[in-house]
């Protein structure tokens, strides 16, 4: 059984989603992520300013009038959502956690390519992969999804991306839109990442909470590491420590971030005390000028 305050939680989520999506999401996603192609749909009479080269010769010696070939856009695509529920995603010192944010933008996701008629997949994984839900179409199948990412209690701590990718490969055989959902800590651009995106069209969404660049003065702190089980002790009251922090994990993000570039990896900051509407319509907008 569910429990209750999951069950409301994904009403409030499928209520906000939903008007988000309607509102928002709905066509910047539709023209962003097109269809596989242009598939054959009927015939019809000619008229002036048609292509020649659409003419269906075949039909027009049939009835001895000029007939062309209507084509319409193959829009059904298939849309991965992975989600990194690793013991780091449960870290937040703004109204949320990460991976609730990370969810929140997975509903937004999943939403946005049902109202378009595609399909959605889930794969969750920590160091293994560890629930994985076939793509469908349809509301209540979107409604599961949304379930599973708040719902799902993770069984390992780490974060092996990896592994969700060489799982992704092998169960989607043809080309997907993937949205890769992770805080993309102490993450690089491995072989399987590259390799993936290659295949499918990858996107990034780095979920992080402004707490983990910029430490507060709050004295001698006990820094506790939720994947690794490791801890250290920071003096916060130093400004010296705490700019030497915030450098340092300045410099992490920004090599990662460069490191995608490099790769062609599309990816979307996203903080934890912000609004996630404009970076994801701001990426909307700049992928549409791009395509």
């Amino acid at each position: 059984m569910i429990p209750r305050e999951i069950l409301k939680k994904v009403r409030h989520i499928e209520i906000r989603t939903r008007h988000l999506v309607n509102d928002i999401f709905g066509g910047e996603y539709h023209s962003v992520f097109k269809g596989r192609g242009m598939t054959f749909s009927e015939v019809r009479e000619y008229q002036p300013g048609d292509d020649i080269r659409l003419i269906d010769w075949n039909v027009t010696a049939r009835y001895n009038a000029p007939f062309v070939k209507v084509f319409e856009e193959e829009r059904e695509l298939t849309v991965f959502i992975l989600y990194d529920a690793s013991r780091s995603g449960h870290f937040g010192t703004t109204t949320q956690f990460k991976s609730e944010l990370a969810a929140e933008i997975g509903a937004v996701l999943g939403f946005s390519a049902i109202k378009n008629n595609d399909k959605v997949g889930l794969l969750i994984f920590t160091e293994d992969v560890e629930r994985f839900i076939p793509p469908k179409k349809g509301t209540s199948h979107v409604l599961r999804v949304v379930r599973e990412l708040l719902y799902h209690e993770p069984e390992a701590r780490g974060t092996n991306i990896g592994a969700a990718l060489s799982y992704l490969l092998n169960v989607a055989h043809r080309r997907s839109v993937v949205f890769l959902i992770s805080d993309f800590l102490d993450v690089e651009l491995d072989q399987t990442l590259r390799v993936a995106n290659q295949k499918h069209d990858f996107i990034g969404i780095q979920v992080y909470d402004p707490r983990e660049i910029d430490l507060p003065d709050v004295g001698l702190v006990k820094i506790h590491d939720a994947e690794t089980e490791e801890t250290f002790w920071l003096d916060t009251n130093s400004h010296a420590a705490r700019v030497e922090y915030r450098n340092q994990m300045l410099a992490k993000m920004e090599s990662f971030h460069g490191d995608c570039k490099r790769a062609n990896f599309d990816l979307i900051p996203i903080a934890a005390d912000s609004d996630y509407v404009e970076p994801l319509m701001g990426y909307f907008r700049q992928r549409e000028k791009r395509f």
